[in-house]
């Protein structure tokens, strides 16, 4: 297989990355037209600037939440979903230099952005241009769509979607090479109760992650800890408060995790009297499938997870914080159904706050087939196999849309972490596969 990526197409990559990580992009107070703060309404100015520069055909929402580029014609469209949304760079004394400033170090592309998504964006960019200066015909089509709130609520995105007509099919470079044909639906809600004055805690986390930590500084501490102890919970004290001891994971992989605050819960329900306690501490337990609550929910996409990430009990009410991953061919509703029955004894009420809906592109299909393909050759992983994950893409939120890439099996993870960088030869790597993959779906 001829490659098509040329050092002129990975230099002019490299360049275009640098220029777009020094945009600092991260969620920040609303503004006239930039609904997601002025760092993101500038990152998608600049974007639409380099498409312009590039030869493609752009519009940008005058709102500020999403914006296209597109070459080829005719009726069909193929879609490439990026986003342009980071999140903060965090503690800068953990940085070795610059978030914001997109620079070359030790052979990688190096700022927030650089994986997540920038990097792979620019890399499925340049692709598309490498095919274009080499003279291609395309037989449809080509939208790279941007997205500008991905790490938060994907208001931009949808925006796109009622503003605009659906994909014909396409792909999300946000995630892993090989591929991932499925996603579980991601349900996010809250069970609300009655509130007690016997006690008072205040446990806040986000949602997608299985909470480390949980402190309590209420009273009955000795009887506290002396429930921790027969549960074997590990905890310190230093006389004023309790802090028990988790570890922390991704919420789609939390039965792999220890949640703390499940774990103060059930000592706690030990030592008061109060139901919406008895939930956890005498039904739901440290199932992270949450087995005990609805039985065994599962398909080939995996098991049901669900993580209660929050715990507020005072005068007023009682707030749980739940996520729930769920595998790709079960009834949402009717689940939901049996949840809200589940949880009525303990004085709980079932409360929406936000979904997902499950990606699911079957194995078997056109577009998971060719990729594969694509990916095999490309790589020499003859054993390479189509994935599931309990993650969410934008690939989701499209027709016959998968996550293909940017990173690959064995690139070091720096996503959300200090010193995100990107290695220039997994990037170029990627650029080649997405240019085969390309002239494979969308050239005669």
């Amino acid at each position: 297989m001829t490659e098509i990526i040329t050092e002129k197409d990975q230099q002019a990559a490299t360049k275009t990355l640098e220029r777009l990580i020094s945009v600092p992009s991260y969620n920040q107070p609303a503004e006239d037209g930039a609904p997601f703060g002025r760092g993101i309404r500038n990152a998608l100015d600049e974007m639409m600037k380099i498409c312009d520069e590039l030869g493609f055909k752009t519009y940008e929402d005058p709102a500020g939440y999403y914006g296209y580029a597109e070459v080829g014609s005719g009726e069909k469209v193929f879609g490439i979903i990026c986003h342009l949304d980071t999140v903060p760079a965090g503690d800068l004394s953990k940085w070795d230099h610059d978030p914001f400033k997109g620079t070359v170090i030790d052979n990688a592309v190096y700022g927030r952005g650089s994986q997540d998504d920038k990097g792979p964006g620019i890399a499925a960019l340049f692709a598309v241009k490498a095919l274009m200066d080499q003279g291609y015909h395309f037989n449809q089509r080509i939208r790279f769509i941007y997205g500008t709130d991905e790490e938060i609520l994907w208001r931009g995105i949808a925006e796109y979607n009622k503003k605009e007509a659906p994909i014909d099919s396409g792909i999300s470079p946000d995630a892993e090479f090989p591929l991932i044909y499925a996603e579980k639906g991601l349900q996010q809600s809250y069970l609300v109760g009655p509130g007690t004055d016997k006690l008072k805690i205040s446990l806040k986390n986000a949602f997608n992650a299985v909470p480390d930590s949980a402190v309590y500084d209420g009273p009955k501490q000795d009887e506290v800890k002396a429930a921790l102890d027969k549960h074997g919970f590990e905890y310190t004290s230093d006389g004023q408060s309790i802090t028990v001891i988790g570890k922390s994971v991704h919420a789609m992989m939390a039965p792999k995790g220890t949640n703390a605050v499940l774990r103060l819960a059930i000592a706690l329900d030990d030592v008061f009297d109060f139901k919406p306690l008895d939930f956890i501490g005498k039904l739901f337990k440290e199932d992270a499938t949450g087995s005990n609550v609805l039985g065994e929910v599962k398909d080939e996409s995996g098991q049901l997870t669900f993580n209660i990430s929050s715990l507020e009990i005072n005068e007023k009410e009682t707030r749980m914080q739940i996520d729930l991953r769920i595998p790709v061919t079960v009834d949402r509703d009717k689940l939901i159904a049996k949840l809200s029955e589940k949880v009525a004894p303990y004085d709980l009420e079932y409360v929406h706050f936000d979904y997902l809906a499950p990606l699911y592109v079957p194995k078997d299909s056109k577009l998971v087939k060719t990729l594969m393909d694509i990916y095999k050759k490309q790589t020499g992983d003859k054993d390479a196999q189509p994935q599931i994950s309990g993650g969410a893409t934008f690939a989701r939120t499209m027709n016959n849309c998968v996550a293909f890439g940017g990173m690959l099996p064995t690139t070091p993870d720096y996503m959300h972490q200090a010193n995100e960088q990107w290695p220039l030869a997994d990037m170029f790597k990627a650029m080649e596969i997405y240019a085969q993959a390309i002239k494979a779906l969308c050239i005669d």
